[in-house]
């Protein structure tokens, strides 16, 4: 690491010197999934390891904050080079470790994921799968094999060419039939849009590309459209910072079927589940059972995600639609994103791929026999707008709030819960044990204390509530831990990174954002994290000048390129006009 650090003072940075950062935090990822498997550890070396990883992975950031460019480097989802698995294997063999597990170099054009060297099978899964021995195999639904005119054309280039530039007019959205039933069985009513997609579902569709912008309800549409197509087991693949949210929103519109999430090896996952929801860091863990479960259904939230082929992540995601597609005949395949349709047209091959629309060098079955009705080639100018509406009457959906501005209401909240994770979840879990003892033990001095007296039956409200305003007007540091408002204070540094995350993804698909936090610290872990995205942002802070306070709104309403504004609650919470924001975090 000084090495590294010696070439970045003089700027000096060599592709060796990459690699090395690289394999080093590949080791240390390594460790930490090592440490956390292995039984065997007894719990207090278990957390001393985990601190002196953390301290490691703590240099790697600093340093990689120094050249920005590095960073891409310590993405769960960055381009692992061949240079990066020699050095990994041969500190492998430095440390004594043994190499035979190093992950196998990945070709360029592979799709099926490189082994991962921890792969979890949580023991209900094996129950569920010996329950259900044998699946009969469905020959109803065999698609088309197409021998025609286009046969030797290169076709994946002259298909994304045709998404490059679109002709004048021209829809992004397939054609959807008349909306349908428009209640749940819980009678939330639907929007008309939402019903739409539903009736294409029931009408037999079983792929879509669904990009409706952020506020048109993807995520209930994706779980209805499952219940309507009968497709359980449903495996749901998304962001970590939206993996509570998935299960909660599972059970508001699906109340009939049963939803489990996997965290990290899955050990209290429930394998009998209707809807299984993992999160895309640790589903290299699960992938080989995952593939063999027999789902009838796979969403993959926020597909932007995957859209680097090369990454581990979008070989995951691909092999496991694979291997479901050839186990069940015209799965429901749904990968939502909230991002123009039309942003890199090298994006759409992972997604493409993941829907089963396109394989590694060619069309599917379905997508050929559609492009040889039109009867053209790729030299035929013609050929480009009729291919484009091919790939699109296979199921993508596009629409904006303003085509649909009748349906939605005026004004939406959502509550998106997460789970705190790392180091920084793990000492709050144990602050608030502290702190739940600590209130206990006062509970119980007082009951002790006035014991010659009537004690009513139970637990005694009122002395529950004095003991619980005590500990709240009691600013003063506690030997025992921390008090409320530290603990308060300690829960939003926590969650400041999964909340910059989800702000980055909504900045990314719907435009400007407000971001609030109420202390200093949490908004500078959120500018940082903007920072690393390369977001351009700026802020409102208590102690700005009210020039500085102008200056940073005209930034955020005038410049376009200035997508988030981080604003304190106390300074920014009144007064101050961000009119060209929709969406508030």
């Amino acid at each position: 690491m000084r090495e590294i650090e010696t070439a970045i003072e003089r700027g000096l940075v060599t592709a060796g010197q990459r690699s090395r950062l690289q394999a080093v935090a590949l080791l240390v990822r390594e460790e930490r999934d090592r440490i956390w498997a292995d039984s065997a550890v007894a719990e207090a070396h278990r957390v001393i390891y985990l601190k002196r990883l953390d301290g490691v992975a703590t240099i790697l950031a600093q340093t990689a904050a120094r050249e920005p460019l590095l960073f891409s480097l310590l993405q769960v989802d960055a381009e692992i080079t061949d240079a990066t698995r020699r050095l990994q294997r041969e500190m492998r063999l430095a440390s004594g470790l043994d190499p035979a597990s190093d992950n196998n170099v990945v070709s360029p054009v592979a799709v099926t994921a490189a082994p991962t060297e921890k792969r979890a099978l949580p023991p209900s899964v094996v129950a569920a799968q010996l329950a259900n021995p044998f699946l009969a195999p469905d020959f109803t639904q065999v698609g088309p094999t197409v021998q025609g005119r286009l046969v030797g054309w290169e076709l994946i280039g002259p298909l994304l060419n045709a998404f490059e530039d679109p002709s004048s007019g021209a829809s992004a959205c397939m054609d959807l039939p008349e909306p349908r039933a428009t209640a749940t069985t819980r009678g939330i009513n639907l929007m008309a849009h939402q019903s739409r997609l539903l009736a294409a579902v029931s009408a037999g569709h079983r792929t879509f590309l669904l990009a409706d912008e952020p506020g048109l309800g993807k995520t209930a549409q994706a779980l209805l459209a499952a219940q309507v197509a009968s497709a359980y087991p449903l495996l749901a693949v998304v962001p970590n910072v939206v993996k509570t949210n998935w299960a909660r929103e599972a059970e508001r519109w699906t109340p009939g079927r049963s939803v489990t999430v996997i965290h990290g090896d899955g050990e209290t996952i429930d394998g009998f589940a209707d809807i299984v929801v993992v999160n895309y860091e640790v589903l290299d863990r699960h992938v080989d059972w995952i593939g063999d479960h027999g789902f009838r259904a796979m969403i993959v939230d926020e597909a932007h995600y995957i859209k680097n082929k090369k990454s581990q992540r979008s070989q995951h995601v691909i092999e496991v639609s694979g291997r479901i597609r050839k186990r069940v005949m015209r799965p429901l395949l749904m990968a939502l994103t909230g991002t123009p349709l039309i942003n890199d047209i090298e994006d759409f091959r992972a997604i493409w791929q993941f829907l089963g629309w396109i394989e590694e060098r060619q069309p599917g079955d379905v997508l050929m026999a559609a492009l040889e009705q039109t009867g053209l080639r790729p030299a035929d100018h013609a050929f480009y707008p009729a291919a484009r509406a091919a790939v699109i009457d296979l199921g993508i959906v596009r629409r904006r709030k303003v085509d649909v501005a009748a349906d939605i209401p005026a004004r939406r909240i959502a509550d998106l819960p997460v789970e705190l994770e790392g180091a920084a979840g793990r000492s709050i879990i144990q602050a608030e044990r502290q702190l739940a003892k600590r209130l206990v033990g006062r509970y119980q001095a007082a009951l002790e204390h006035r014991r010659n007296r009537t004690v009513a039956e139970g637990i005694d409200h009122a002395l529950v509530r004095r003991i619980a305003e005590r500990e709240v007007a009691d600013g003063g540091d506690h030997s025992a831990g921390d008090n409320v408002f530290a603990m308060v204070r300690r829960i939003g540094q926590a969650k400041a990174e999964l909340a910059a995350d989800y702000a980055a993804q909504l900045a990314r698909s719907a435009g400007k954002v407000v971001f609030f936090a109420k202390h200093l610290d949490v908004m500078d872990t959120a500018s940082d994290a903007f920072a690393k995205r390369g977001i351009r942002h700026t802020s409102i802070r208590g102690d700005q000048t009210s020039t500085a306070r102008q200056k940073a709104i005209d930034s955020f309403v005038q410049d376009p390129d200035v997508a988030i504004i981080v604003c304190s609650l106390t300074a920014a919470g009144v007064g101050i006009n961000l009119h060209v924001a929709s969406n508030v975090v």
